[in-house]
Protein backbone atom coordinates (compact mmCIF):
# COMPACT_ATOMS: atom_id res chain seq x y z
CA UNK A 1 0.00 0.00 0.00
CA UNK A 2 1.49 3.19 -1.15
CA UNK A 3 2.25 5.85 1.70
CA UNK A 4 -0.04 8.84 2.14
CA UNK A 5 1.07 11.80 4.14
CA UNK A 6 -2.32 13.03 4.93
CA UNK A 7 -3.35 15.90 7.03
CA UNK A 8 -3.79 14.05 10.16
CA UNK A 9 0.02 12.76 9.88
CA UNK A 10 1.24 16.43 9.04
CA UNK A 11 -0.22 17.91 12.39
CA UNK A 12 0.93 14.94 14.26
CA UNK A 13 3.78 15.46 13.14
CA UNK A 14 3.95 19.06 14.26
CA UNK A 15 2.44 18.42 17.65
CA UNK A 16 4.74 15.38 18.10
CA UNK A 17 7.52 17.88 18.34
CA UNK A 18 6.13 20.11 20.67
CA UNK A 19 4.97 17.30 22.82
CA UNK A 20 8.91 16.10 22.73
CA UNK A 21 10.12 19.47 23.75
CA UNK A 22 7.36 19.45 26.60
CA UNK A 23 8.68 16.26 28.35
CA UNK A 24 11.71 17.38 27.71
CA UNK A 25 10.85 20.96 29.93
CA UNK A 26 8.38 18.38 32.46
CA UNK A 27 11.35 16.12 33.10
CA UNK A 28 13.91 19.01 34.28
CA UNK A 29 11.43 20.98 36.11
CA UNK A 30 10.02 17.38 38.02
CA UNK A 31 14.23 17.04 38.81
CA UNK A 32 14.44 20.36 39.95
CA UNK A 33 11.44 20.55 42.42
CA UNK A 34 12.48 17.16 43.91
CA UNK A 35 16.02 18.33 44.24
CA UNK A 36 14.59 21.61 46.15
CA UNK A 37 11.77 19.36 48.24
CA UNK A 38 14.95 17.47 49.33
CA UNK A 39 16.68 20.72 50.55
CA UNK A 40 13.31 22.12 51.96
CA UNK A 41 13.04 19.12 54.46
CA UNK A 42 16.76 19.53 55.52
CA UNK A 43 15.68 23.02 56.40
CA UNK A 44 12.25 22.40 57.75
CA UNK A 45 12.73 19.03 59.46
CA UNK A 46 16.29 19.28 60.46
CA UNK A 47 18.14 22.23 60.77
CA UNK A 48 14.87 24.53 61.99
CA UNK A 49 14.12 22.40 64.76
CA UNK A 50 17.53 22.31 65.89
CA UNK A 51 18.18 26.22 66.23
CA UNK A 52 14.40 26.12 67.64
CA UNK A 53 15.80 23.71 70.25
CA UNK A 54 19.01 25.60 70.88
CA UNK A 55 17.37 29.00 71.64
CA UNK A 56 14.61 26.99 74.25
CA UNK A 57 18.16 25.71 75.74
CA UNK A 58 19.23 29.50 75.72
CA UNK A 59 16.47 30.05 77.28
CA UNK A 60 16.66 27.59 80.01
CA UNK A 61 19.60 28.83 80.62
CA UNK A 62 18.73 32.20 81.54
CA UNK A 63 15.87 31.10 83.53
CA UNK A 64 18.07 28.61 85.39
CA UNK A 65 20.00 32.10 85.89
CA UNK A 66 17.24 33.91 87.01
CA UNK A 67 15.62 31.30 89.16
CA UNK A 68 18.88 30.55 91.00
CA UNK A 69 19.11 34.41 91.60
CA UNK A 70 16.14 34.36 93.15
CA UNK A 71 17.12 31.55 95.42
CA UNK A 72 19.94 33.36 96.77
CA UNK A 73 18.47 36.74 97.29
CA UNK A 74 14.88 36.04 98.20
CA UNK A 75 14.58 33.99 101.39
CA UNK A 76 11.69 31.67 100.83
CA UNK A 77 10.33 28.41 102.41
CA UNK A 78 11.02 25.09 100.13
CA UNK A 79 7.55 25.04 98.53
CA UNK A 80 8.24 28.46 96.77
CA UNK A 81 6.50 28.13 92.90
CA UNK A 82 10.12 29.46 92.41
CA UNK A 83 12.27 26.70 94.19
CA UNK A 84 9.76 24.64 92.50
CA UNK A 85 10.44 25.50 88.99
CA UNK A 86 13.87 25.50 89.73
CA UNK A 87 13.72 22.04 90.71
CA UNK A 88 11.71 20.99 87.82
CA UNK A 89 13.72 22.81 85.08
CA UNK A 90 17.06 20.97 86.51
CA UNK A 91 15.59 17.83 86.64
CA UNK A 92 12.69 17.10 83.97
CA UNK A 93 13.35 19.94 81.68
CA UNK A 94 16.71 20.27 80.73
CA UNK A 95 17.14 16.16 80.42
CA UNK A 96 14.47 15.99 78.01
CA UNK A 97 15.53 18.89 75.98
CA UNK A 98 19.02 17.57 76.22
CA UNK A 99 18.25 14.42 74.32
CA UNK A 100 15.90 16.51 71.96
CA UNK A 101 19.03 18.25 70.37
CA UNK A 102 21.12 15.03 70.90
CA UNK A 103 18.46 13.35 68.48
CA UNK A 104 18.81 16.18 66.18
CA UNK A 105 22.67 16.73 66.35
CA UNK A 106 22.74 13.45 64.75
CA UNK A 107 22.84 14.98 61.20
CA UNK A 108 25.62 18.22 62.42
CA UNK A 109 29.40 18.37 61.81
CA UNK A 110 31.76 16.58 63.66
CA UNK A 111 32.69 19.98 64.78
CA UNK A 112 29.11 20.98 66.29
CA UNK A 113 28.73 18.08 67.97
CA UNK A 114 31.55 18.73 70.15
CA UNK A 115 30.23 22.28 70.51
CA UNK A 116 27.07 20.85 71.95
CA UNK A 117 28.41 18.00 73.86
CA UNK A 118 31.01 20.81 75.59
CA UNK A 119 27.90 23.47 76.08
CA UNK A 120 25.86 19.99 77.69
CA UNK A 121 28.87 19.36 80.41
CA UNK A 122 29.68 23.16 81.24
CA UNK A 123 25.89 23.12 81.38
CA UNK A 124 25.48 20.27 84.18
CA UNK A 125 28.64 21.26 85.94
CA UNK A 126 26.95 24.94 86.17
CA UNK A 127 23.75 22.94 87.20
CA UNK A 128 25.88 20.44 89.80
CA UNK A 129 27.06 23.69 91.66
CA UNK A 130 23.41 25.45 91.66
CA UNK A 131 22.37 22.22 93.44
CA UNK A 132 25.86 21.27 96.11
CA UNK A 133 26.98 24.91 96.26
CA UNK A 134 23.76 26.82 96.64
CA UNK A 135 20.64 24.83 96.83
CA UNK A 136 21.71 22.53 99.10
CA UNK A 137 23.06 25.16 101.71
CA UNK A 138 20.29 27.64 100.97
CA UNK A 139 17.94 24.91 102.29
CA UNK A 140 15.64 26.46 104.96
CA UNK A 141 14.93 30.06 106.58
CA UNK A 142 17.52 29.61 109.49
CA UNK A 143 20.42 29.52 106.56
CA UNK A 144 19.40 32.03 105.28
CA UNK A 145 19.98 34.25 108.31
CA UNK A 146 23.43 32.43 108.81
CA UNK A 147 26.33 34.59 107.83
CA UNK A 148 28.75 31.84 107.45
CA UNK A 149 26.42 30.26 104.72
CA UNK A 150 26.13 33.17 102.99
CA UNK A 151 29.58 33.60 103.03
CA UNK A 152 30.54 30.08 101.99
CA UNK A 153 27.50 30.28 98.67
CA UNK A 154 28.87 33.73 97.43
CA UNK A 155 31.79 32.76 95.86
CA UNK A 156 30.43 29.50 93.77
CA UNK A 157 27.29 31.96 93.09
CA UNK A 158 29.74 34.98 91.96
CA UNK A 159 31.56 32.78 89.83
CA UNK A 160 28.13 31.76 87.87
CA UNK A 161 27.92 34.44 86.05
CA UNK A 162 31.31 33.73 84.50
CA UNK A 163 30.18 29.93 83.49
CA UNK A 164 26.83 31.46 82.77
CA UNK A 165 28.27 33.91 79.77
CA UNK A 166 30.95 30.97 78.58
CA UNK A 167 27.90 28.55 77.76
CA UNK A 168 25.90 31.24 76.62
CA UNK A 169 28.95 32.80 73.94
CA UNK A 170 29.41 28.95 72.48
CA UNK A 171 25.26 28.56 72.54
CA UNK A 172 25.05 31.54 70.35
CA UNK A 173 27.41 30.52 68.14
CA UNK A 174 26.18 27.20 67.69
CA UNK A 175 22.75 28.44 66.84
CA UNK A 176 24.81 31.37 64.35
CA UNK A 177 26.49 28.03 62.39
CA UNK A 178 23.13 26.50 61.96
CA UNK A 179 21.07 29.19 60.59
CA UNK A 180 24.46 29.33 58.21
CA UNK A 181 23.19 25.76 57.18
CA UNK A 182 19.65 26.96 56.35
CA UNK A 183 20.82 29.65 54.61
CA UNK A 184 23.57 27.32 52.35
CA UNK A 185 20.20 25.16 51.56
CA UNK A 186 18.22 28.08 50.51
CA UNK A 187 21.35 29.24 48.05
CA UNK A 188 21.45 25.78 46.47
CA UNK A 189 17.63 25.68 46.22
CA UNK A 190 18.27 29.47 45.00
CA UNK A 191 20.66 28.18 42.29
CA UNK A 192 18.87 24.99 41.24
CA UNK A 193 15.69 27.25 39.90
CA UNK A 194 17.85 29.76 38.65
CA UNK A 195 19.14 26.47 36.33
CA UNK A 196 15.75 25.76 35.52
CA UNK A 197 14.83 29.44 34.61
CA UNK A 198 17.72 29.43 31.80
CA UNK A 199 16.89 26.07 31.06
CA UNK A 200 12.98 27.02 30.52
CA UNK A 201 13.94 29.76 28.76
CA UNK A 202 15.97 27.94 26.25
CA UNK A 203 13.08 25.34 25.43
CA UNK A 204 11.01 28.39 25.35
CA UNK A 205 12.85 29.43 22.07
CA UNK A 206 13.11 26.25 20.54
CA UNK A 207 9.39 25.76 21.35
CA UNK A 208 8.52 29.12 19.50
CA UNK A 209 11.02 28.86 16.63
CA UNK A 210 9.67 25.12 16.26
CA UNK A 211 5.93 26.84 16.83
CA UNK A 212 6.97 29.04 13.77
CA UNK A 213 8.29 26.40 11.49
CA UNK A 214 5.57 24.57 12.15
CA UNK A 215 3.11 27.41 11.45
CA UNK A 216 4.85 28.22 8.09
CA UNK A 217 4.08 24.74 7.27
CA UNK A 218 0.92 24.42 7.85
CA UNK A 219 -0.33 27.31 6.41
CA UNK A 220 1.10 26.03 2.86
CA UNK A 221 0.17 22.65 3.09
CA UNK A 222 -3.24 23.22 5.09
CA UNK A 223 -4.83 26.49 5.74
CA UNK A 224 -4.39 28.05 2.13
CA UNK A 225 -6.81 25.08 0.63
CA UNK A 226 -8.74 24.99 3.70
CA UNK A 227 -9.23 28.79 2.47
CA UNK A 228 -10.24 27.77 -0.62
CA UNK A 229 -12.58 25.83 1.04
CA UNK A 230 -14.18 28.60 2.95
CA UNK A 231 -14.32 30.88 0.24
CA UNK A 232 -16.33 28.33 -2.02
CA UNK A 233 -18.78 27.76 1.10
CA UNK A 234 -19.06 31.41 1.87
CA UNK A 235 -20.29 32.14 -1.47
CA UNK A 236 -22.70 28.64 -1.04
CA UNK A 237 -24.26 30.50 1.46
CA UNK A 238 -25.21 33.51 -0.31
CA UNK A 239 -26.84 31.47 -3.05
CA UNK A 240 -24.16 31.12 -5.47
CA UNK A 241 -22.06 28.53 -7.30
CA UNK A 242 -18.48 28.54 -6.87
CA UNK A 243 -16.94 28.95 -9.62
CA UNK A 244 -13.33 28.01 -8.66
CA UNK A 245 -11.66 24.51 -8.37
CA UNK A 246 -9.24 23.19 -5.96
CA UNK A 247 -6.68 21.23 -7.60
CA UNK A 248 -6.91 17.32 -6.85
CA UNK A 249 -5.25 16.28 -3.84
CA UNK A 250 -4.80 13.05 -2.74
CA UNK A 251 -5.31 14.07 0.78
CA UNK A 252 -8.53 14.77 2.64
CA UNK A 253 -9.01 18.35 1.03
CA UNK A 254 -9.32 16.52 -2.15
CA UNK A 255 -11.85 14.49 -0.83
CA UNK A 256 -13.90 17.32 0.02
CA UNK A 257 -13.48 19.31 -2.75
CA UNK A 258 -15.21 16.21 -5.21
CA UNK A 259 -18.21 16.11 -2.71
CA UNK A 260 -18.58 19.95 -2.30
CA UNK A 261 -20.32 20.36 -5.60
CA UNK A 262 -22.77 17.41 -4.41
CA UNK A 263 -24.85 19.98 -1.58
CA UNK A 264 -24.47 23.21 -3.45
CA UNK A 265 -28.25 22.98 -4.56
CA UNK A 266 -29.14 21.25 -1.24
CA UNK A 267 -26.99 23.32 1.32
CA UNK A 268 -28.59 26.72 -0.38
CA UNK A 269 -32.01 26.33 0.43
CA UNK A 270 -31.40 24.91 3.69
CA UNK A 271 -29.30 27.93 4.85
CA UNK A 272 -31.95 30.08 3.69
CA UNK A 273 -35.04 28.47 5.52
CA UNK A 274 -32.51 28.30 8.60
CA UNK A 275 -31.86 31.89 8.49
CA UNK A 276 -35.80 32.45 8.57
CA UNK A 277 -36.44 30.23 11.58
CA UNK A 278 -33.49 32.10 13.22
CA UNK A 279 -35.16 35.73 12.88
CA UNK A 280 -38.37 34.76 14.23
CA UNK A 281 -40.43 33.84 11.07
CA UNK A 282 -41.82 30.74 11.76
CA UNK A 283 -44.13 30.65 8.83
CA UNK A 284 -41.80 30.50 6.08
CA UNK A 285 -42.25 27.84 3.69
CA UNK A 286 -39.80 25.06 3.37
CA UNK A 287 -39.90 21.48 1.30
CA UNK A 288 -37.36 18.85 2.15
CA UNK A 289 -34.86 17.59 -0.59
CA UNK A 290 -36.79 14.14 -0.43
CA UNK A 291 -38.62 11.83 1.88
CA UNK A 292 -35.69 10.40 3.12
CA UNK A 293 -34.36 14.14 4.38
CA UNK A 294 -33.34 13.51 7.95
CA UNK A 295 -31.95 17.20 7.90
CA UNK A 296 -35.32 18.66 6.38
CA UNK A 297 -36.78 17.19 8.98
CA UNK A 298 -35.37 18.06 11.82
CA UNK A 299 -35.22 21.67 10.57
CA UNK A 300 -39.18 21.54 10.49
CA UNK A 301 -39.50 19.83 13.77
CA UNK A 302 -36.72 22.70 15.33
CA UNK A 303 -39.08 25.17 13.93
CA UNK A 304 -42.38 24.32 15.81
CA UNK A 305 -40.03 23.40 19.10
CA UNK A 306 -38.98 27.16 19.02
CA UNK A 307 -42.57 28.35 18.06
CA UNK A 308 -43.22 26.61 21.29
CA UNK A 309 -40.77 27.83 23.73
CA UNK A 310 -41.01 31.22 22.71
CA UNK A 311 -44.64 31.58 23.59
CA UNK A 312 -43.92 29.75 26.89
CA UNK A 313 -40.94 32.42 27.77
CA UNK A 314 -42.83 35.32 27.05
CA UNK A 315 -45.38 34.36 29.50
CA UNK A 316 -42.26 33.11 32.24
CA UNK A 317 -40.57 36.64 31.46
CA UNK A 318 -44.40 38.00 32.83
CA UNK A 319 -44.45 35.97 35.90
CA UNK A 320 -40.71 36.37 36.68
CA UNK A 321 -40.77 40.07 36.20
CA UNK A 322 -44.06 40.64 38.59
CA UNK A 323 -41.98 38.34 41.34
CA UNK A 324 -39.01 40.37 41.11
CA UNK A 325 -41.04 43.74 41.42
CA UNK A 326 -42.94 42.29 44.57
CA UNK A 327 -39.54 40.66 45.93
CA UNK A 328 -37.82 44.32 45.51
CA UNK A 329 -40.56 46.02 47.39
CA UNK A 330 -41.04 43.19 50.71
CA UNK A 331 -36.56 43.81 50.48
CA UNK A 332 -37.09 47.56 51.03
CA UNK A 333 -39.75 47.13 53.48
CA UNK A 334 -37.50 45.26 55.55
CA UNK A 335 -34.69 47.18 54.89
CA UNK A 336 -36.80 50.37 56.63
CA UNK A 337 -37.29 47.99 59.37
CA UNK A 338 -34.11 46.61 60.57
CA UNK A 339 -32.56 50.71 60.30
CA UNK A 340 -35.35 52.13 62.13
CA UNK A 341 -34.75 48.44 65.00
CA UNK A 342 -30.66 49.18 64.51
CA UNK A 343 -30.91 53.08 65.79
CA UNK A 344 -33.84 51.99 68.23
CA UNK A 345 -31.06 49.76 69.69
CA UNK A 346 -27.85 51.73 69.19
CA UNK A 347 -29.39 54.67 70.89
CA UNK A 348 -30.42 52.43 73.86
CA UNK A 349 -27.07 51.36 74.27
CA UNK A 350 -25.71 55.21 73.76
CA UNK A 351 -28.62 56.18 76.99
CA UNK A 352 -27.31 53.03 78.83
CA UNK A 353 -23.77 54.16 78.69
CA UNK A 354 -24.88 57.52 79.55
CA UNK A 355 -26.40 55.89 82.96
CA UNK A 356 -23.68 53.87 83.30
CA UNK A 357 -21.05 56.74 83.50
CA UNK A 358 -22.82 58.44 85.87
CA UNK A 359 -22.27 55.57 88.77
CA UNK A 360 -18.41 56.28 88.43
CA UNK A 361 -16.80 58.62 90.61
CA UNK A 362 -16.69 62.11 88.84
CA UNK A 363 -12.97 63.95 88.61
CA UNK A 364 -13.64 65.87 91.25
CA UNK A 365 -14.47 63.22 93.91
CA UNK A 366 -11.31 61.44 92.52
CA UNK A 367 -9.09 64.65 92.56
CA UNK A 368 -9.75 65.33 96.07
CA UNK A 369 -9.66 61.82 97.53
CA UNK A 370 -6.63 61.11 95.21
CA UNK A 371 -5.11 64.25 94.52
CA UNK A 372 -2.09 62.55 92.80
CA UNK A 373 -3.40 59.95 91.00
CA UNK A 374 -4.83 58.94 86.91
CA UNK A 375 -7.65 56.54 86.04
CA UNK A 376 -7.03 55.06 82.17
CA UNK A 377 -10.83 53.60 81.49
CA UNK A 378 -11.13 52.56 77.85
CA UNK A 379 -13.99 50.25 77.46
CA UNK A 380 -14.22 47.60 74.40
CA UNK A 381 -17.76 48.52 73.27
CA UNK A 382 -20.11 51.57 74.10
CA UNK A 383 -20.57 50.25 77.53
CA UNK A 384 -18.09 48.49 79.88
CA UNK A 385 -18.22 45.71 82.24
CA UNK A 386 -15.35 47.25 83.87
CA UNK A 387 -15.78 50.08 86.39
CA UNK A 388 -13.95 51.81 89.04
CA UNK A 389 -14.92 52.65 92.71
CA UNK A 390 -13.86 55.47 95.15
CA UNK A 391 -15.04 56.46 98.51
CA UNK A 392 -13.55 57.52 101.92
CA UNK A 393 -14.58 56.24 105.43
CA UNK A 394 -12.97 56.29 108.79
CA UNK A 395 -10.18 58.91 107.54
CA UNK A 396 -9.18 55.56 104.78
CA UNK A 397 -9.36 56.20 101.16
CA UNK A 398 -11.26 53.21 99.25
CA UNK A 399 -10.53 52.37 95.76
CA UNK A 400 -11.47 49.67 93.45
CA UNK A 401 -10.74 48.39 89.92
CA UNK A 402 -13.23 46.07 89.38
CA UNK A 403 -13.31 43.32 85.80
CA UNK A 404 -16.74 41.94 85.79
CA UNK A 405 -17.75 39.20 83.42
CA UNK A 406 -18.46 39.93 80.01
CA UNK A 407 -17.99 43.30 78.35
CA UNK A 408 -20.71 45.54 76.00
CA UNK A 409 -24.32 45.06 77.39
CA UNK A 410 -24.31 42.13 79.70
CA UNK A 411 -20.53 43.21 81.22
CA UNK A 412 -22.63 46.90 81.71
CA UNK A 413 -25.21 45.13 83.81
CA UNK A 414 -23.15 43.22 85.66
CA UNK A 415 -20.89 46.23 86.62
CA UNK A 416 -24.26 47.87 87.76
CA UNK A 417 -25.00 45.08 90.23
CA UNK A 418 -21.66 45.41 91.08
CA UNK A 419 -21.44 49.18 92.19
CA UNK A 420 -24.55 49.18 94.02
CA UNK A 421 -24.02 45.93 96.14
CA UNK A 422 -20.28 47.18 96.63
CA UNK A 423 -21.97 51.07 97.84
CA UNK A 424 -24.43 48.47 99.91
CA UNK A 425 -21.74 46.71 102.07
CA UNK A 426 -19.59 49.60 102.33
CA UNK A 427 -22.33 52.01 103.94
CA UNK A 428 -24.33 49.26 105.84
CA UNK A 429 -20.97 47.87 107.84
CA UNK A 430 -18.73 49.62 110.10
CA UNK A 431 -15.14 48.27 108.71
CA UNK A 432 -13.08 49.36 106.56
CA UNK A 433 -10.93 45.98 106.01
CA UNK A 434 -10.37 45.15 102.28
CA UNK A 435 -11.55 41.14 102.82
CA UNK A 436 -13.92 41.97 104.69
CA UNK A 437 -16.10 44.26 102.04
CA UNK A 438 -14.75 41.46 99.58
CA UNK A 439 -16.55 38.91 101.60
CA UNK A 440 -19.68 40.83 101.93
CA UNK A 441 -19.54 41.48 97.85
CA UNK A 442 -19.29 38.06 97.49
CA UNK A 443 -22.24 37.00 99.73
CA UNK A 444 -24.26 40.04 98.23
CA UNK A 445 -23.60 38.67 93.84
CA UNK A 446 -23.51 35.20 95.12
CA UNK A 447 -27.55 35.80 96.02
CA UNK A 448 -28.39 38.26 93.91
CA UNK A 449 -27.07 36.43 90.84
CA UNK A 450 -27.63 32.69 91.47
CA UNK A 451 -30.63 32.13 93.76
CA UNK A 452 -32.79 29.68 92.10
CA UNK A 453 -30.61 28.98 89.62
CA UNK A 454 -28.64 25.62 90.69
CA UNK A 455 -29.71 23.56 87.66
CA UNK A 456 -28.21 26.67 84.95
CA UNK A 457 -24.79 26.13 87.18
CA UNK A 458 -24.50 30.06 87.02
CA UNK A 459 -21.51 31.37 86.86
CA UNK A 460 -21.55 35.23 86.63
CA UNK A 461 -19.03 37.43 89.03
CA UNK A 462 -16.15 39.54 89.00
CA UNK A 463 -12.60 40.17 89.78
CA UNK A 464 -11.24 42.79 91.65
CA UNK A 465 -8.66 44.59 93.23
CA UNK A 466 -9.90 46.65 96.55
CA UNK A 467 -7.46 49.22 99.03
CA UNK A 468 -7.52 51.09 101.30
CA UNK A 469 -4.96 53.69 102.34
CA UNK A 470 -4.67 55.78 105.70
CA UNK A 471 -2.86 58.80 103.94
CA UNK A 472 -1.20 59.92 107.85
CA UNK A 473 0.15 56.84 108.47
CA UNK A 474 0.89 55.62 104.98
CA UNK A 475 -0.63 52.38 105.41
CA UNK A 476 -1.98 50.50 102.82
CA UNK A 477 -4.45 47.49 103.28
CA UNK A 478 -5.33 44.79 99.97
CA UNK A 479 -7.49 42.54 98.98
CA UNK A 480 -8.30 41.51 95.51
CA UNK A 481 -9.68 38.32 93.15
CA UNK A 482 -7.39 37.24 90.76
CA UNK A 483 -6.02 40.66 90.36
CA UNK A 484 -2.99 41.44 92.02
CA UNK A 485 -1.44 45.01 93.35
CA UNK A 486 1.63 46.39 91.84
CA UNK A 487 3.74 48.84 94.13
CA UNK A 488 6.95 50.37 92.35
CA UNK A 489 9.74 51.25 94.79
CA UNK A 490 13.25 52.81 93.97
CA UNK A 491 12.68 51.26 90.64
CA UNK A 492 11.65 47.31 91.84
CA UNK A 493 8.09 46.05 91.27
CA UNK A 494 6.57 44.74 94.32
CA UNK A 495 3.79 42.28 93.26
CA UNK A 496 1.38 41.51 95.92
CA UNK A 497 -1.14 38.75 94.88
CA UNK A 498 -4.81 38.03 94.62
CA UNK A 499 -6.75 34.90 95.74
CA UNK A 500 -7.47 32.54 92.63
CA UNK A 501 -11.49 33.17 93.20
CA UNK A 502 -13.48 35.07 91.84
CA UNK A 503 -16.29 37.05 93.53
CA UNK A 504 -19.85 35.22 93.23
CA UNK A 505 -19.96 32.27 94.62
CA UNK A 506 -20.56 29.44 91.78
CA UNK A 507 -23.22 26.65 92.33
CA UNK A 508 -21.93 23.69 94.81
CA UNK A 509 -18.68 25.38 95.48
CA UNK A 510 -17.61 25.94 99.03
CA UNK A 511 -17.91 29.63 99.75
CA UNK A 512 -14.41 30.97 100.47
CA UNK A 513 -12.60 33.45 102.41
CA UNK A 514 -10.31 36.64 101.17
CA UNK A 515 -7.12 37.30 102.18
CA UNK A 516 -5.65 40.84 103.27
CA UNK A 517 -2.89 42.10 102.62
CA UNK A 518 -1.07 44.70 104.55
CA UNK A 519 1.71 47.14 103.16
CA UNK A 520 3.30 50.30 104.53
CA UNK A 521 3.92 52.60 101.99
CA UNK A 522 7.06 54.65 101.71
CA UNK A 523 7.24 58.22 100.07
CA UNK A 524 7.53 58.42 96.11
CA UNK A 525 5.96 54.74 96.13
CA UNK A 526 3.54 54.11 93.01
CA UNK A 527 0.29 52.08 93.53
CA UNK A 528 -1.04 50.30 90.30
CA UNK A 529 -4.27 48.11 90.36
CA UNK A 530 -5.94 47.44 86.77
CA UNK A 531 -8.38 44.55 85.13
CA UNK A 532 -6.43 42.15 82.42
CA UNK A 533 -7.58 44.31 79.70
CA UNK A 534 -4.55 45.75 78.64
CA UNK A 535 -2.23 42.92 79.44
CA UNK A 536 -4.51 40.47 76.84
CA UNK A 537 -4.63 43.13 74.03
CA UNK A 538 -3.25 41.49 70.80
CA UNK A 539 -1.09 43.59 68.79
CA UNK A 540 2.57 43.73 67.97
CA UNK A 541 4.33 43.01 64.48
CA UNK A 542 2.97 39.33 65.28
CA UNK A 543 0.13 39.49 66.30
CA UNK A 544 0.31 38.46 70.46
CA UNK A 545 -1.29 39.38 73.18
CA UNK A 546 1.03 42.60 75.16
CA UNK A 547 1.22 40.31 78.53
CA UNK A 548 1.78 40.93 82.20
CA UNK A 549 5.75 40.91 82.03
CA UNK A 550 5.20 43.70 79.08
CA UNK A 551 2.78 45.53 80.92
CA UNK A 552 5.31 45.31 84.72
CA UNK A 553 8.30 46.33 81.97
CA UNK A 554 6.42 49.45 81.17
CA UNK A 555 5.28 50.50 84.77
CA UNK A 556 8.99 50.08 85.83
CA UNK A 557 10.17 52.29 82.98
CA UNK A 558 7.38 55.05 83.82
CA UNK A 559 7.07 54.99 87.43
CA UNK A 560 9.77 58.82 87.98
CA UNK A 561 7.89 60.29 85.34
CA UNK A 562 4.65 63.04 86.52
CA UNK A 563 1.61 60.80 87.10
CA UNK A 564 -0.70 62.26 84.20
CA UNK A 565 2.38 61.90 81.94
CA UNK A 566 2.27 58.04 82.85
CA UNK A 567 -1.51 57.64 81.54
CA UNK A 568 -0.68 59.57 78.48
CA UNK A 569 2.34 56.49 77.74
CA UNK A 570 0.14 53.49 78.60
CA UNK A 571 -2.57 54.84 76.56
CA UNK A 572 0.36 55.64 74.00
CA UNK A 573 1.54 52.39 74.06
CA UNK A 574 -1.82 50.24 73.87
CA UNK A 575 -3.09 52.16 70.74
CA UNK A 576 0.47 52.00 69.13
CA UNK A 577 0.15 47.91 69.95
CA UNK A 578 -3.25 47.59 69.24
CA UNK A 579 -2.68 49.09 65.57
CA UNK A 580 -5.37 48.26 63.59
CA UNK A 581 -6.75 45.11 65.33
CA UNK A 582 -9.86 45.10 67.41
CA UNK A 583 -9.85 46.07 71.26
CA UNK A 584 -10.66 42.56 72.39
CA UNK A 585 -11.74 43.67 76.52
CA UNK A 586 -12.28 46.72 78.36
CA UNK A 587 -9.29 48.30 79.52
CA UNK A 588 -8.99 49.69 83.32
CA UNK A 589 -5.74 51.23 85.04
CA UNK A 590 -5.92 53.25 88.36
CA UNK A 591 -2.31 54.95 89.44
CA UNK A 592 -1.39 56.79 93.07
CA UNK A 593 1.37 58.32 93.42
CA UNK A 594 2.51 58.51 97.23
Amino acid sequence: MKFRFTIGRKIGLGFGIILFLFIVASVLTNSTLSNSRTKTDQVTEKINPSVESLKELNYQLMRSKLLITKWFYVQTGEDASDKKELRNLLDKEYPKLREKIRSFSANWSIEEKGIIEDIFLKTEQMFASYKDDIMSQLNSFATYDDAGVIFVVRGPFDELNLKFESIKDNLASLIDKQKANAIDNSTEMLDSFSTLQQVVIGLGFILVLGGILIAVFTVRSIVRPIYQLKKMLILMGKGVLPQEKIKNRKDEIGEMSVALNDLVDGMSRTTEFAREVGSGNFISHYQPLSNEDTLGAALLKMREDLRENERILEAKVIERTEQVVRQKEEIETQNQELEVLYKHVTDSIRYAKRIQEAILPPDSLVKRLLPNSFVLYKPKDIVSGDFYWIDEKEDKTMFAAVDCTGHGVPGAFMSIVGYNLLKHVVNNNNFTKPSLILDGLNEGVSETLHHGHEEAQAKDGMDISFCTINFKTFELEYSGAYNPLYIVRNGELLQTKADKFPIGLFVGQERKKFTNHSVQLQKNDCVYIFSDGYADQFGGPDGKKFMAKNFRDLLLSIFEKPINNQKEILNNTIEEWRGHLDQVDDILIIGVKI
